[in-house]
């Protein structure tokens, strides 16, 4: 292992590459591409480098700012508002549940954590089955995920887990349920376990160190700090005619007076499952299931916390190794929700406003942080019939927020979450367990454990709710009537416009979601780059 670390993106960049920072621009900016990308995150990635390696003249846009290995320094207070929409504060509309959600080159998966499933068989099937996604099998779907993994390092995590996670595996091994190791994107890892706030040692083989260079060696051209306004439609020819925006200030946040205009061949929008239908929305481009914004899912999280005997050091070492899909095949893939149980790591700033508790009585906790440990429930929301979603909405300035109604059969996973987490942290040496909940208490026994939980009320901003899973908005189907765009996420009315992020999921997915928004993406620009091939 080498002690001197090689910033790619400042190499390519004094090699020439073609980025443009939206901040220091000084007059309008009017440009033309074959294919403009409306976001640079797991989508926008991918589409990015197979477009360019088409011969394609490509464009990508990205609201936040170009960081790299050099500006990560392990620190929230930097990482937060440079990396995070919102500052990492983004919520839905009643703050029930925190979103975090990635705002820089690279987007989410600069940030993520890098746990890599794919696309659940049983999610495919009822795709198939209640949303007419034929082609979409495992069988069919299996070559897309071979090339991503390969691309992109996806593989086995060789290491043992770190103690964080080894609880959730010690618990599920004392009860029988069943358990596996993550499969992790990364290359060299050092172990670190700071993941959220960008990868210091580039080993995390995000957008930002991968299909992004390789998308600017073809020649593409990145613009930063750019948001875009609206997307312009001639309605005629049922094109998409022109992208405008605004450019943004250092801050990437307020425009800096400076407009943006694209002309291009073709549209591909990867804003993310907020932000895409967000600008569809602004466009006043209707479609006609009416479903753009509409059923919208998050894997909504539930988290319990416990207090173990021995040192844990949740800060420490690869953030996710350990899950258990154990109560996701406990009932029907319509019936009551279920669940994934998977472990976050624990970082002062995030936690101290997630844990309940204020003042004293959360010093006291973070007094004994080394010992402190989480367990998280992801809830596979879109399946059952009370289980639509939310809403994307727009806001009186055009920004986007998310309506997500807390409703019986989410409020019902929530619990049961809470005391299948209690149970397998007592199982694994728990002393104390503590749901995240306003009026929860420490419990050192199962049973009072069990009672407290029963009892606590399930409202908004008491349960402590968050998600970095945003899917869905623009769902893909066989028929125009019920969805917005084709199973190669072509607009069903604007005939140059794709979209290639996690909106296309017409429910959530069930798992941890960028390896399949990859191989999504990049089935849909190999279909794209055909389609511009023979009209060259």
């Amino acid at each position: 292992m080498s002690d001197k670390i090689v910033d790619p993106i400042l190499q390519g960049i004094a090699g020439g590459w073609k980025v443009i920072d939206g901040a220091a621009q000084r007059e309008d900016l009017k440009l033309e591409a074959d294919v403009v990308i409306i976001g640079s995150g797991a989508g926008g990635g991918i589409a990015a480098e197979m477009l360019s390696q088409a011969g394609l003249d490509v464009l990508i846009l990205e609201e936040g700012g170009l960081y790299s290995s050099t500006d990560f320094r392990l620190s929230e207070a930097k990482a937060y508002p440079q990396l995070y929409q919102e500052s990492a504060a983004r919520q839905t509309v009643d703050k029930g549940i925190s979103i975090l959600q990635g705002r820089a080159v690279g987007g989410g998966t600069t940030v993520n954590w890098t746990s890599s499933f794919r696309t659940p068989g049983d999610t495919l099937r009822w795709w198939r089955d209640q949303h007419g996604l034929t082609a979409l099998s495992e069988e069919a779907m299996r070559p897309w995920f071979d090339k991503v993994e390969q691309r992109l390092g996806i593989g086995p995590w060789e290491g043992e887990p770190n103690a964080n996670n080894q609880v959730l595996e010690r618990g599920c091994l004392a009860l029988g349920l069943r358990h596996a190791r993550i499969r992790r994107n990364v290359r060299g890892c050092w172990n670190l376990g700071y993941c959220g706030m960008g990868c210091p040692t580039n080993a995390k083989q995000s957008m930002l160190v991968t299909c992004i260079p390789a998308a600017l060696d073809k020649g593409a051209r990145l613009l930063t700090r750019a948001r875009v306004d609206r997307l312009q439609p001639d309605q005629a020819q049922g094109r998409i005619a022109e992208v405008r925006g605004s450019l943004l200030s250092a801050d990437g946040v307020t425009p800096s007076g400076r407009a943006l205009s694209v002309r291009a061949r073709h549209v591909v929008l990867a804003a993310g499952a907020i932000g895409t239908p967000a600008i569809m929305l602004r466009s006043g481009l209707a479609d006609p299931s009416g479903l753009t914004g509409k059923r919208t899912f998050l894997h909504p999280v539930a988290l319990s916390a416990a207090l173990m005997p021995e040192r844990v050091e949740p800060y420490n070492g690869a953030p996710q190794t350990v899950y258990s899909d154990h109560y996701m095949h406990t009932q029907p893939l319509d019936g009551p929700l279920g669940f994934k149980l998977e472990v976050p790591p624990i970082h002062p700033l995030l936690a101290s406003v997630t844990f309940p508790g204020f003042g004293p009585e959360q010093a006291g906790l973070w007094r004994k942080f080394p010992h402190l440990h989480a367990t998280l429930a992801l809830l596979r929301d879109g399946f059952n019939e009370d289980s639509v979603g939310g809403e994307v909405r727009l806001r009186g300035d055009g920004s986007p927020l998310l309506d997500y109604p807390l409703n019986d059969v989410l409020w019902d996973g929530v619990r049961r979450s809470w005391l299948a987490m209690a149970e397998i942290q007592f199982a694994a040496g728990a002393k104390i367990v503590l749901p995240l909940h306003e009026q929860s208490n420490p419990a050192s026994r199962l049973g009072q454990a069990k009672a407290m939980i029963e009892a606590l009320p399930l409202q908004a901003l008491q349960a402590k709710l968050v998600s970095a899973h945003v899917m869905g908005g623009m769902a893909m189907g066989d028929d125009p009537a019920r969805s917005v765009v084709d199973d190669h996420g072509r607009h069903w009315s604007w005939r140059n416009l794709t979209v290639a992020d996690g909106s296309i999921f017409p429910t959530s997915i069930g798992a941890n979601p960028q390896l399949s928004i990859y191989a999504f993406a990049w089935r849909a620009a190999t279909a794209l780059s055909a389609q511009l091939a023979s009209r060259s």
